[in-house]
Parts: structure tokens; C-alpha cells; sequence
């Protein structure tokens, strides 16, 4: 199965708390069908002192979203849009925005 969300597409999220925020996609889990957005579903983390002169405290890190609750960013259109495919003459398959055509890979 071809991936609909690839790592460094802008998404946006469509449900949850971070409901209509936008972000880059930093990395993808295919196994458990999650996603990790820059700046969405950040999570307090407490960290422990590891080394000498370093400290330890509480940090914000971004937490894996499911891949239902995002859609990719058309970009001629600026708005969330449905993932096609379609294999182009030279037998390349490319992901294409369905509402405007738009071929997403470049």
C-alpha cells in the first residue's frame, strides 16, 4: 500500500485537541499508522539529570497522531484535500490532490 503521508508534507489536523492547526510532518510510523506533526500534540515530558552540568526538568515533545486525523495541504489550493493516485506515462505513480488534480510529488 502506497503511503498517503510522507515525512516533510504539510498536514492538517483534522480532530482532537489540536483541532485546524497545521504542521510538517517530522516522521511517520507505518506499522502503527501514526505520524509525528512539528508543534501538534505536544506532551510534557519530565527529563532526569543525565550528565554533569546538564539539566534535568520538564520539556514539551511532540507525541505520534493517528494518520485518520490529518490531510495533507493542496498547494494550490492552501486547504486540506483527499489523497489519490495516479501513474503518470512514464509508469511513475503520483499522489494527487482529488479536489483540484494538483500532482502532490514532485
Amino acid at each position: 500500500m502506497a503511503a498517503k503521508i510522507k515525512k516533510g508534507d504539510r498536514v492538517h489536523v483534522l480532530s482532537g485537541r489540536d483541532k485546524n492547526k497545521r504542521g510538517e510532518v517530522l516522521r511517520v510510523i507505518p506499522d502503527a499508522n501514526r505520524a509525528v506533526v512539528q508543534g501538534v500534540n505536544l506532551v510534557k515530558k519530565h527529563t532526569k539529570q543525565t550528565r554533569v552540568g546538564e539539566t534535568g526538568g520538564i520539556v514539551s515533545v511532540e507525541a505520534t497522531i493517528h494518520l485518520s486525523n490529518l490531510a495533507l495541504i493542496d498547494p494550490k489550493t492552501d486547504k486540506p484535500a483527499r489523497v489519490g493516485f495516479r501513474v503518470l506515462e512514464d509508469g511513475k505513480k503520483v499522489r494527487v490532490a482529488k479536489g483540484s488534480g494538483e500532482v502532490l510529488d514532485a
